[in-house]
């Protein structure tokens, strides 16, 4: 059995279109960009190398490459950066504003005490569409939702589609599928578009914060990688709507030179508001009593129809409760003298008779 597993590990990386180091890191065995954009690599490695440092490294063979960053000194270098993710074992290489002249073989490496472990891939930076693209690299969707990722593919050649996810070593989905990937359920359909793109469907649902991680579309020897960010699903409950206010009841005295003794209740609602019943008294200094009852909007930016003063005014307020306490002893003069007239009338009525 020993001597054919280092074959059936290079069959199972050639199945899920990547490239496999001796030693476990692993990584796409070849990629199309297009100028001017950017492209994240995924660097999946050994539960050994947790401690050790990571770099990306260029040149078409290994012994003559050069580091461009690595994971101990600062983690960005022009246009390329590295991040490492201990919790997945994957350090991914961030390359930025891609030119043709960046075309070439690149390294997924770990140093170690002895010969360093490393996989190499191909990257090609075109003027044109590339073979293979997404239309994003980084995918979020919610705990219990679902994603989904579009892989086009612009050759005409016929060649299988495969889907799949980063550390998981066989052929998950071929074509059009509906089943368990890594426990979640996932579907895919292929179609064809007007401008004759090969186009793959994927959609992941019912996903769990496991799903989180790297995946890729892959089309004969090409692609891309892509990550999909599963975040926690939080419940936000509002039990006040916020167009609705319910004011307190207000009650407000004017004093006016009106005519006439005046009772007002309002209680009509405006838009969006709920005012309580608000009631308005205007006294002045006539001999008739007249109590009414309206409906009427109620803002405290507008002052009373009734009355010209202004309902928040301090001042006038100050100078109706002057006049009502120059006039209401008159006014009770006046009342009085008009109850004794009338209790007069009624007894010499009453003696008459």
């Amino acid at each position: 059995m020993a001597p054919h597993l280092p074959l059936l590990l290079v069959i199972f990386s050639r199945l899920s279109g990547t490239q496999a180091g001796a030693y476990g890191v692993s990584t796409v065995s070849k990629v199309s960009v297009k100028t001017g954009n950017d492209i994240t690599i995924p660097c999946h490695y050994d539960q050994r190398y947790i401690q050790y440092v990571k770099y990306w490294c260029q040149g078409d063979y290994w012994n003559s490459c050069s580091a461009l960053v690595r994971t101990d000194q600062p983690k960005i270098s022009g246009t390329v950066s590295i991040s490492d993710d201990v919790n997945r074992r994957i350090f991914s290489v961030n390359m930025t504003d891609l030119q043709p002249e960046d075309s070439g073989y690149y390294w997924c490496a770990v140093e170690t005490a002895g010969r360093d472990q490393s996989t190499y891939l191909h990257l090609s930076v075109t003027t044109g569409t590339p073979e293979l693209y997404v239309d994003q690299q980084e995918v979020t969707g919610v705990e219990g939702g679902s994603v989904t990722v579009h892989c086009y593919y612009s050759n005409t050649v016929v060649k299988k589609w495969l889907w799949c996810k980063m550390g998981i070593y066989y052929v998950p989905l071929v074509g059009r599928y509906s089943g368990i990937l890594d426990g979640t359920s996932v579907t895919s359909q292929q179609n064809i578009d007007h401008n004759n793109r090969h186009i793959l469907t994927v959609t992941l649902n019912g996903l769990n914060m496991g799903d989180t991680g790297w995946y890729w579309c892959s089309r004969g020897d090409l692609q891309m990688p892509v990550h999909i960010t599963v975040n926690q699903l939080t419940t936000t409950q509002s039990t006040t709507p916020a167009s609705t206010t319910t004011p307190t009841p207000s009650s407000t005295i004017i004093i006016s030179t009106v005519n006439q003794l005046t009772t007002t209740q309002s209680t009509t609602p405006a838009s969006t508001t709920t005012p309580t019943p608000s009631t308005t008294i205007i006294i002045s200094t006539v001999n008739q009593l007249t109590t009414t009852q309206t409906d009427t909007i109620i803002n405290p930016a507008v002052s009373s129809s009734t009355s010209q003063a202004p309902v928040n005014n301090t001042h006038h307020v100050a100078q109706g409760w002057e006049r009502t306490l120059f006039y209401l002893p008159k006014t009770v003069n006046a009342v009085l003298f008009i109850l004794c007239n009338v209790i007069a009338v009624v007894k010499f009525r009453a003696t008459r008779l």
